[in-house]
């Protein structure tokens, strides 16, 4: 597979000595305009990699918080066609951030597959996260986008056992995203000794990066996190800036204090 802009941003980083800083917003939350804004203030906040939301009406492992977010975007007219346009706007002005489209299958599918695996390479994706495609189902979506040179990254959990392990890890690329809780986003704290041994043992089984994300939410955290993995991911704490109404400036702000926390491990 081609070298995409997320191999070279952690490349990069690790060359630097620093660790990544991963951030979430729900695309259209509240509505294109704002959520474009935030967006692009992302990287000048100190962000290493966008993490880019698909709103979709039945989320299963988003939280209140993201899932109200995603019900504002629909609710606001947002698509999985405005999204990619958002992407692609956003590369106007940036064409190094990498951006990893996250969310679920059923839009992709619906789309059909190679139309949306095309539309994506041209608005500039990078990555996917598609959460309800199982390993089993690698052929729908993952091998494809590979082949597409668009790097399909694959969540392991704190129930993802040593025989599930190389299982979960077989197609994936980018990086692998280490979910530190059990259940929803938003929810319990992430906890630094409860997170190493889970990082190790997968750093164990993979040249991968590992970023680890879920329940991590201020800056203290972001260090506590990054410094036991290759980085860490806000979400939730991110979109309740963006619900709040706070404009993108202040969004920003508030993410370069959790990106400083990240860049400090």
């Amino acid at each position: 597979m081609e070298t995409t802009r997320i191999d070279a941003k952690f490349a990069a980083l690790k060359a630097e000595g620093k660790k990544a800083f991963v951030a979430y917003i729900m695309g259209g939350d509240p509505d294109v305009e704002r959520s474009l804004d935030v967006m692009k203030a992302l990287p000048g906040a100190g962000v290493d990699i966008i993490e880019l939301g698909m709103p979709f009406t039945d989320p299963m492992a988003d939280g209140s918080t993201i899932q109200l977010a995603g019900q504002r975007a629909l609710d606001g007219g947002m698509t999985l066609q405005k999204t990619l346009d958002m992407a692609a706007e956003f590369r106007k002005t940036d064409t190094v951030t990498p951006i990893v489209m996250m969310g679920y299958y059923n839009p992709i599918y619906s789309r059909g597959v190679d139309r949306f695996l095309a539309d994506a390479k041209a608005a500039g994706i990078d990555g996917l996260i598609v959460v309800d495609l199982p390993p089993e189902e690698d052929s729908e979506l993952c091998l494809p986008a590979q082949a597409a040179g668009i790097n399909f990254i694959r969540l392991a959990t704190p129930t993802t056992d040593a025989k599930r392990l190389p299982k979960v890890l077989q197609n994936t690329s980018g990086f692998v995203y280490y979910v530190s809780v059990t259940g929803i986003t938003g929810g319990a704290a992430a906890q630094a000794a409860d997170v190493a041994p889970e990082v190790a043992r997968i750093k164990a089984s993979t040249d991968l990066p590992v970023i680890v994300g879920f329940g991590i939410n201020t800056p203290e955290a972001a260090r506590e996190i990054a410094a036991i993995a290759d980085g860490c991911v806000v979400g939730s704490a991110i979109v309740k800036q963006v619900a709040e109404g706070k404009p993108a400036a202040e969004v920003a702000e508030f993410v370069a204090s959790l990106a400083g926390g990240a860049h400090s491990a």
